[in-house]
């Protein structure tokens, strides 16, 4: 079966993508800066779609799926973003920001068959239009094909990459197997997501120091505001699978919730439950009606109001609070690096993850 997908979607200019655009870059220097990074986009987006081909007919067509549905690019941008730091855009950036993106691509496979995600990016997930195995075969097919672009880039790289591999690997299994009996569940799952996601992040932000040959004391900034940024984008996410605007989402409202993921407004309304008759009230009726829609005896209408009632509860501007306290730390992680047009653009770039609405 290949099915067909709209075109790559992924913005053609910072401005619309994320929010760094010419109102950001003024000056002639700056806007010069802007233009090397779209260009830089441009070539990372042709490296994608001939480094995610196959010569076999369905694993080029599984493997390409989710890129063409898709995606903002946040990982390269970044990249392409830190490596102005030193000598800019070069081959192996652009490579390394390729590798970078093909993970993440590869990580999303894996990630909704132990969901059972039902879309992705607006298209049907890949499991549920080819089945498990061969989603999760296609991410294995790009994990490989990331781990040949880094080989390529010598031994630190290679160990970059392994050790990205293995945190993505741990919060997986974290988050499958949940916070240990004595474990407080918010730090579990905020350790989750540094694991699953700023890890990659981070990395993304690294790579583009380490190929770019900008001074090595700027590794250890840009590795923290990477990972940093990564949870609050994953914070926003949960605020965001609550909102009413599907529209802008490409989800049904309570999409997680729905599937019985704990994001961070229900872990806070379960701590909350132990001393508010409210918050316990409203858990209760949450449990009860998505395990009811679970077995197939839902009430589509009392699923619907327990979501507007959780988004509309303190525990989701709590989170909201969350993501942009980690947002201003990563921007303070960045005090290291010096005044200009990199460290006005990372600032912005953490502010548009945090004022995102999908």
């Amino acid at each position: 079966m290949n099915p067909s997908v709209p075109p790559a979607r992924r913005s053609n200019t910072l401005s619309s993508s994320l929010g760094l655009g010419e109102k950001l870059f003024a000056s002639s220097d700056e806007r010069r800066f802007a233009t090397a990074i779209e260009k830089g986009l441009d070539e990372v987006e042709a490296g994608l779609l001939s480094h995610m081909g196959f010569a076999d007919e369905i694993a080029d067509a599984t493997s390409r799926y989710l890129l063409e549905a898709g995606g903002k690019r946040v990982r390269p941008v970044l990249a392409l973003l830190t490596a102005q730091l030193g000598d800019g855009n070069n081959a192996d950036v652009v490579t390394a920001a390729q590798a970078v993106e093909i993970t993440h691509l590869a990580s999303l496979y894996h990630d909704d068959v132990m969901d059972e995600a039902q879309l992705r990016r607006g298209v049907p997930s890949a499991q549920n239009v080819w089945g498990n195995s061969v989603a999760i075969l296609t991410g294995d097919l790009l994990f490989a094909r990331a781990s040949k672009l880094i080989a390529g880039l010598g031994s630190e790289a290679l160990i970059l990459q392994s050790n990205t591999f293995e945190r993505l690997c741990l919060g997986q299994l974290h988050e499958t197997l949940g916070p240990k009996p004595d474990e407080n569940p918010v730090e579990h799952y905020l350790q989750v997501l540094a694991d699953k996601t700023g890890s990659l992040i981070a990395t993304a932000a690294e790579v583009g120091v380490m190929f770019s040959n900008a001074p090595k004391e700027y590794t250890v900034p840009v590795r923290d505001f990477g990972e940093k940024i990564g949870v609050a984008f994953q914070l926003i996410d949960d605020v965001i699978d609550l909102s009413a605007e599907t529209g802008k989402t490409g989800k049904k409202a309570g999409t997680d919730l729905r599937s019985g993921v704990a994001t961070l407004p229900l872990l806070y309304l379960r701590e909350l439950a132990l001393t508010d008759s409210d918050a316990a009230e409203l858990l209760t009726r949450i449990e009860r009606d998505v395990n009811a829609n679970f077995y197939g005896e839902g009430d589509e209408a009392a699923i619907d109001a327990a979501v507007t009632d959780l988004r509309e509860h303190a525990v989701t501007k709590k989170t909201l609070d969350e993501a942009r306290r980690w947002g201003r730390e990563a921007v303070e992680a960045l005090a290291p690096l010096p005044d200009g047009s990199v460290k006005k653009a990372l600032t912005r770039f953490a502010e548009s993850i945090v004022e995102r609405s999908n």
